[in-house]
């Protein structure tokens, strides 16, 4: 027992060292700390998002309350694979990353149930060019936040549950830019560097309720609040003038010189989440939730631009599942998990005036894997985010994703003859 609890303290602290910067191609991202990332599993994310539904053998981590229901122990991780497609009055480019989405352990005790593991929270990753009559710029920018998470969830009654998620975020963004006038035989041009090291810790307070209105319906209601976290943001500036070949694309260092750029303490946004659902026990379940996130609080970290202002964000998903035949022991295909949604997020921020609003659709299928209800999830997104009005970016976006969620068995009596 105490061997597979260290094992698995393991993964998650090396998954920390290794779990990048989530995996975005988004220009989008260039904007505040990065592009939020969803923070779920991909059982969630192939309904929509949807995290109203808790159940014995799945982790929810959207919802610390819903870690009560589990009944066995569970491990989980998901990987994620984007292409995008983004157009703009200059032309088409197409882009492609592959991220770690998540990896956690759902362990059931009693009354009690706990959580913990880690995930990204924001990402960044572009490549813009900006053309002038005399010069161009290039920008460019990588990292992300990332969550490392302990959860623990108590039943107050068969009916409802209260959790608590303590998160310790962390991570690393960096904003380059590189100024360049063509002269001769090299490029010469000016290369400013913006590094920023984040950290702050986090809580999510999480409520989840169930109630059997028949022996075949079943209702389900969950809310989740986030209070506003203060990070801190350490900031560091190098400016160089620089040479580049254009014949190799190599840069050359003339001189740097660091600049001092003050440390800054922002506020990561408050949001809450508030979702109902009815369904039929291991049968099918539809749910709708919203969620608000006061995204207004943001704020670039060490540098201003004018025709960005940041509101607050809102999202809307509508998302179910469907069993055909749970129990039905030789027919593998009626055993699979069937599930889709659809989402509406308003992404909270404003560039030359328009919102920034990002649409989805999903899909997937649960797979049976193995013993104690093991089972490999497979989904897939196709959505857009942003617009070509006021010349900025459309983005079309098609992802791939894959989890695999084992189930065992670690805290049992054991008898002896």
């Amino acid at each position: 027992m105490l061997r597979k609890i260290l094992v698995t303290v393991c993964v998650c602290v090396i998954s920390a060292t290794t779990f990048a910067q989530g995996g975005t191609t988004s220009s989008y991202s260039f904007y505040g700390i990065g592009a939020l990332k969803f923070q779920g599993t991909a059982e969630n994310r192939m309904m929509g998002g949807l995290s109203v539904y808790s159940d014995s053998i799945h982790i929810n981590v959207r919802n610390p309350a819903g870690l009560a229901r589990l009944k066995l122990t569970t491990f989980t991780l998901g990987a994620s694979n984007q292409f995008s497609e983004q157009e703009s009055d200059d032309g088409r480019n197409t882009a492609g990353t592959v991220s770690p989405d998540y990896i956690a352990v759902g362990i059931p005790l009693g009354k009690f149930g706990a959580s913990f593991g880690i995930l990204p929270l924001t990402s960044v990753g572009y490549n813009l060019r900006s053309e002038g009559e005399l010069s161009s710029t290039l920008f460019s920018g990588d990292g992300g936040l990332n969550k490392a998470f302990l959860s623990l969830a108590y039943s107050i009654t068969d009916d409802l549950s209260i959790g608590l998620d303590t998160s310790y975020n962390f991570g690393e963004i960096n904003n380059n830019s590189l100024i360049t006038s063509p002269e001769g035989e090299f490029e010469f041009g000016t290369r400013e560097i913006n590094e920023s090291d984040l950290s702050g810790i986090s809580f999510t307070l999480g409520l989840a309720y169930k109630k059997l209105l028949s022996d075949n319906l079943e209702f389900m209601g969950s809310f989740t609040y986030t209070p506003s976290t203060e990070l801190v943001s350490k900031n560091t500036r190098e400016i160089a003038s620089v040479f580049i070949s254009p014949l190799t694309g190599a840069v050359g260092e003339v001189f740097s010189e660091a600049v001092n750029v003050e440390n800054i303490d922002f506020d990561f946004p408050s949001q809450f989440t508030v979702g109902a659902g009815i369904g039929a026990p291991k049968k099918w379940f539809v749910g709708l939730e919203y969620s608000d996130q006061k995204t207004s609080d943001f704020t670039n970290r060490s540098f201003v631009t004018d025709n960005v202002e940041f509101t607050d964000a809102s999202n809307v998903r509508l998302g179910g599942f469907y069993i055909p035949n749970f129990n039905g022991l030789g027919k593998y295909w009626e055993r699979v998990v069937y599930r889709g949604g659809v989402r509406f997020q308003g992404t909270g921020l404003e560039i030359n005036g328009e919102d920034i609003n990002e649409f989805g659709i999903s899909f997937g299928v649960g797979l049976p894997a193995g013993k104690l209800f093991t089972n490999i999830n497979l989904g897939f997104e196709a959505g857009s985010r942003g617009t070509r009005d006021s010349g900025l970016v459309k983005e079309n976006f098609f992802n791939t994703f894959l989890s695999l969620s084992l189930n065992d068995k670690w805290f049992e009596k054991r008898y002896y003859d």
